[in-house]
């Protein structure tokens, strides 16, 4: 499709994560539904910090291979762009190359010519510290002001971008796209917005579409095609025994949101609370009356991740019923004695070191808020130690082997036999992260923190 104005643009949404897998068909079935753009997210925060603090990804290299492998394939046959966002799981400036390096193996050995666009997020903590210093960084909900110590403490930290230097990179010739971290919706929003199609149908589509086939009666089945026009869009799933109905696509706007009705992007707004669903038929799902305001400042959310300390892990459980009968009360008493032996035996205060027991089909998902006490016929005793160093992380959970093994009740007079999940019983973890970063930072244009390479890849089969 040439650059003029289109009247439709159709975004072909094979999954909610790239690696995660869709049968090869859905993708067959959306471009013979005249698909113009394919979008596929490539991370998340959802796994916790590690992914970010140690630029790792989450997926397996097989995966995602196989995954670019059809969609490259999809996007060369059709001439269409191919736009993944967030590579790497976290978009750091690794995760990017982890996976531009996958694509150009793919083109090698598939024999394509296609231009791939790289865009980097990964944010510097000295060009940081500079915005901070100029009042250019706030403080999202629930985090106050930001300390220069905590941007200096990350080992990573990344912009989320918008859709503009997606479109930036398309414009420049880009027919597939390998951004850093961005938002969800930014990869599927980015071409409809350059084809001239209305911010608020384009925003909210991608939003619903954000996730391949979340919005359908079967999520495992494959992804959707958005069809975005001047009034509004219409959402079809890529599997002709799946349905979208408008109760499915109307509740994607609970996942994810502070607010069911507003979602807030680097530019703007999304407003969708004059927003109508119609069922078009059984399968396929009509919204018009979706809005966007325009911010008056453009922002870029931080994300930012530290290392806590060294963790080291033990499980054991138990299936004695005299324990079972008072878990809470055994588990109180572990932590006192956990302390007791540490502090004799390697002479270790509660300052330096941490450590977490969680009782697994007991209450250790919901603790207090369990709304269904009683005794468990079984519990998986997690121990998670944390400290400053690997070693003495290891050498506390050592500490507390035996007590894992064999500590009884106060009213027992035998040692009971507990059962460790591994040998050795203890594993370690190696660094432990948490995420630090709240903060939005005021840009001075919609691209100028981020970085786009753009290389020609020719082969030949």
């Amino acid at each position: 499709m040439d650059n003029e104005r289109a009247h439709q643009i159709k975004v072909l949404a094979p999954t909610g994560m790239l690696g995660a897998g869709f049968p090869e068909a859905t993708v067959e079935r959306g471009l013979a539904l005249g698909a113009d753009v394919i979008s596929v997210d490539g991370g998340s925060t959802d796994s916790g910090p590690h992914y970010l603090g140690a630029s790792q990804p989450k997926t397996t290299r097989a995966a995602v291979a196989r995954d670019l492998r059809i969609l490259l394939k999809a996007a060369a046959g059709a001439d269409i762009p191919l736009i993944v966002g967030s590579c790497g799981t976290s978009g750091t400036d690794s995760g990017v190359d982890w996976v531009a390096g996958i694509v150009a193996d793919i083109l090698a050995a598939e024999g394509l010519r296609l231009r791939v666009a790289r865009i980097y997020s990964e944010q510097a903590t000295d060009t940081l510290l500079t915005c901070l210093d100029e009042g250019r960084i706030h403080p999202l909900p629930p985090l106050g002001e930001l300390e220069p110590q905590t941007l200096r403490s990350c080992t990573h930290i990344v912009g989320a971008m918008g859709h503009e230097p997606i479109v930036a990179a398309l414009e420049a010739g880009a027919q597939v796209v390998l951004a850093g971290r961005a938002t969800d919706t930014a990869i599927a929003a980015a071409y409809p917005l350059m084809k001239g199609m209305p911010a608020g149908p384009a925003w909210h589509a991608a939003k619903i579409i954000e996730c391949g086939g979340q919005c359908t009666s079967d999520p495992r089945a494959g992804g959707v095609l958005a069809t975005i026009d001047g009034d509004g869009f219409t959402i079809e799933p890529l599997d002709p025994t799946v349905a979208c109905t408008p109760i499915l696509v109307a509740a994607h706007m609970l996942y994810e949101t502070v607010n069911p009705f507003e979602m807030r992007e680097p530019d703007g707004t999304l407003d969708v609370r004059d927003a109508v669903y119609t069922a078009v038929d059984d399968r396929v799902v009509r919204v018009e009356g979706s809005r966007f305001h325009v911010a008056d400042q453009h922002t870029v959310k931080l994300e930012g991740a530290r290392i806590t300390g060294y963790e080291t892990m033990s499980f054991s459980a138990i299936r004695d019923p005299r324990i079972l009968a008072d878990i809470d009360g055994w588990a109180d008493l572990m932590r006192t004695m956990i302390r007791q032996r540490v502090e004799q035996t390697i002479g270790l205060g509660d300052d330096k070191y941490a450590f977490d027991l969680r009782l697994y089909g007991h209450n250790a998902v919901l603790a207090e808020l369990e709304p269904a006490p009683g005794p468990p016929r079984e519990v998986g005793v997690m121990l998670l130690v944390n400290a400053p160093d690997q070693q003495t992380a290891t050498a506390v959970a050592k500490v507390a082997n035996p007590l894992m093994l064999h500590l009884p009740t106060a009213s027992m007079d035998y040692l009971p036999s507990l059962a460790f999940a591994t040998s050795p019983a203890e594993i370690e973890r190696g660094p432990a992260y948490e995420f630090v970063l709240n903060h939005v930072v005021d840009t001075r244009t919609p691209t100028d923190m981020f970085r786009t390479e753009l290389e020609e890849t020719a082969h030949h089969g």
